[in-house]
């Protein structure tokens, strides 16, 4: 099979992985509990940590040194404009999080609560599919610092945080009174940005190769911020915050050992 194929069809894992995690409305009768919901957010939190650092930090860093740029700078540069970039969009997007009726973002009374619960997933999706279109883009351009399983790795990696994420986002959507058919929708559609963004990137990547560590770098930044800004302080509401703790270090040590044995 040949890179482009692959691509193509790795593009659409971490789709695969939302549209899976939405579709539990269809088999979870209930409201998921603050204890599950805290540990799947603490799980997506350890895979996206893990991810940042091995599969786009670290290969950032090598790829300055190959070229002769300081190490740090692609990785301090790229990371802080990727933080900064989610945070002008957290300011600017209207959005609401499952953990407070107060929307951020630019105010709206037009947008309904739903579809701002929907805007927050889509918003934190948009550097994960940036995340799966740079490292792709490098494996493309043939970069020996990016292999062909290293870029499939993060893709499956993406997927399985998208899981319960995919899950989180539908399922409170049923318990505010929305039919399960439209909250699967709804979780899908959120997922739908992550290969737009991860195809946007690869043009811009392929043209612009050089900024190629910068752009690593910067999707770390922009995932991290989600983790930081979103997924830790959601999946801390409830009273037992050590499930989401071990959430974390369970997501994290499984996509260090993926990338690490596989990458």
């Amino acid at each position: 099979m040949s890179d482009i194929a692959v691509t193509a069809i790795s593009l659409l894992i971490p789709l695969i992985g939302t549209t899976l995690g939405s579709g539990m409305v269809f088999f979870l009768k209930k409201e998921m509990s603050a204890r599950l919901r805290g540990a799947l957010l603490g799980f997506a939190s350890g895979v996206m940590i893990a991810a940042s650092v091995w599969s786009l930090l670290i290969p950032s860093i090598d790829m300055a040194e190959t070229v002769g740029v300081p190490a740090w700078l692609p990785a301090a540069t790229g990371f802080l404009s990727g933080m900064l970039f989610l945070l002008v969009l957290d300011s600017l997007i209207p959005h609401l999080h499952l953990d407070t009726d107060e929307p951020e973002g630019v105010k709206s009374e037009n947008i309904s609560r739903s579809l701002m619960l929907v805007l927050a997933v889509t918003l934190h999706n948009i550097p994960e599919g940036m995340a799966v279109g740079v490292v792709f883009a490098g494996m493309l351009s043939g970069n020996v610092e990016i292999t062909a399983a290293s870029a499939i790795v993060l893709s499956v990696g993406i997927a399985l945080q998208n899981f319960p994420e995919g899950a989180i986002i539908s399922m409170p959507l049923v318990g505010s009174g929305i039919s399960k058919g439209k909250a699967f929708r709804y979780g899908f559609i959120s997922g739908v940005v992550e290969p737009v963004a991860a195809v946007l990137t690869i043009a811009l990547t392929s043209v612009i190769t050089p900024l190629l560590p910068y752009i690593l770098a910067f999707a770390a930044g922009a995932m991290i911020y989600v983790v930081v800004e979103e997924l830790i302080p959601q999946a801390q509401t409830d009273e037992h915050s050590n499930i989401a703790t071990i959430g974390v270090a369970l997501g994290f040590t499984l996509m260090m050992v993926l990338d690490i044995a596989l990458g």
